[in-house]
């Protein structure tokens, strides 16, 4: 039996057995031995050379995976936002490459993939689905590109997505696993679990886990616990973006909005667009710098003065020490103090040290030795 026919057996079997108490222990270890399936299928696909791949180098200051099926206007919308020369065509499976394209908004080069169409079936090697999604595992933001006819695709992009390890708009779970010599398996937990502790002991050892101690500071069904326990899954933001909108006629509008929200898509959250009209896209480019969460820092260059035209791009969070270590160079080794003005500092140049927290628009200064 191939892997391929003993992973759909497995999925088979978890699809069939009711999911109870009784049952728990056993469904848990057939998820373990299915995700341990399908990262040894994707390695051996991957070695395989089944294909030129998709490599693209990440550059710019973020970057954004274009995520649909064929034929939603992908290429269209990165030719609208970008600088890019993506062919397209009005039929499925134009673009046969990733195609990288780059934004540029407030100071930011913000790169954009238009990866190909994406059909069922992607994350068990269909279509070139896994150097397709090995792409995608590498964006800062996802943006679902739905056609306005087509809502319904969204569920079965997020079940492609999740089959290969990439969580929308999730948090990593609270979990952390610590081998140890002896002892067996010991589980602690800050809250009152539903899974019970053989349970969790049961999946461990699936994993190859017999001394062990693992911590759990969150509520986790199966699935979180094992996304846990791999600590091998990518966590990404996304938005949904509703292509063709210009085709909707006025008494479809309450369908399509009725189609959002049965997928869970807020539709005012949702971003209508035509690409190919170009409207809308004011309106997506904002979105996408804030849910990326970049920020501008202005560094203040000896002998020069700030440097408004060509900021530094960090994000949110960041710190004077991720701006050092994005300058490069000595920043770090040489640092002795930095002067900040702008919206994170309590007055003009105040004087602060490599943990301060940067926020948009600050003025920076570093002092080295």
């Amino acid at each position: 039996m191939g892997l391929e026919d003993e992973i759909a057996e497995i999925e088979q079997e978890i699809q069939d057995t009711p999911y109870n108490k009784s049952t728990e222990q056993h469904i848990g270890r057939l998820k373990s031995k299915l995700a341990e399936l399908k990262e040894t299928l994707a390695k051996r696909q991957a070695s395989s050379g089944g294909g030129p791949g998709y490599a693209v180098e990440k550059t710019g200051d973020a970057t954004v995976g274009l995520v649909g099926f064929p034929s939603v206007g992908k290429s269209t919308l990165l030719n609208a936002l970008t600088n890019a020369d993506s062919e397209t065509g009005a039929y499925e499976f134009t673009t046969l490459d990733v195609n990288p394209g780059m934004l540029q908004y407030r100071g930011a080069n913000i790169q954009l993939l238009d990866v190909p169409g994406l059909i069922e079936g992607a994350a068990g090697g269909r279509g070139g689905g896994q150097e397709v999604l090995s792409v995608v595992r590498t964006a800062d933001l996802i943006v679902f590109v739905l056609s306005v006819f087509e809502i319904d695709q969204y569920e079965r992009l997020h079940e492609e997505l999740y089959k290969n390890g990439i969580r929308i708009d999730q948090e990593p779970p609270r979990v952390s696993v610590r081998k140890k010599a002896k002892d067996g398996i010991s589980v602690t937990a800050s809250v009152d679990l539903d899974l019970d502790e053989e349970t969790i002991a049961s999946i461990l050892r699936e994993h190859g886990y017999t001394n062990a101690d693992i911590t759990i500071g969150e509520q986790v069904d199966l699935d979180r616990l094992i996304d846990g326990i791999r600590d091998n899954r990518v966590y990404t933001p996304s938005i949904v973006t509703v292509n063709k909108a210009d085709l909707i006629e006025p008494d479809y509008l309450e369908t399509v909005n009725e189609n959002l929200h049965e997928h869970d898509i807020d539709p005012e959250e949702a971003i209508f667009i035509s690409a190919e009209k170009e409207k809308g896209l004011d309106s997506l480019t904002e979105t996408i710098w804030e849910e990326l969460g970049l920020i501008r820092i202005y560094m203040d260059k000896p002998g020069r003065g700030v440097d408004y035209e060509e900021p530094l791009m960090l994000f949110e969070g960041d710190t004077v020490e991720d701006a050092c270590e994005k300058l490069g160079g000595e920043f770090n080794e040489r640092f002795r103090f930095a002067r900040v003005s702008g919206p994170s500092a309590k007055h003009e140049e105040q004087q602060v040290g490599l943990d301060h927290e940067l926020a948009d628009e600050d003025e920076l200064r570093i002092l080295t030795s």
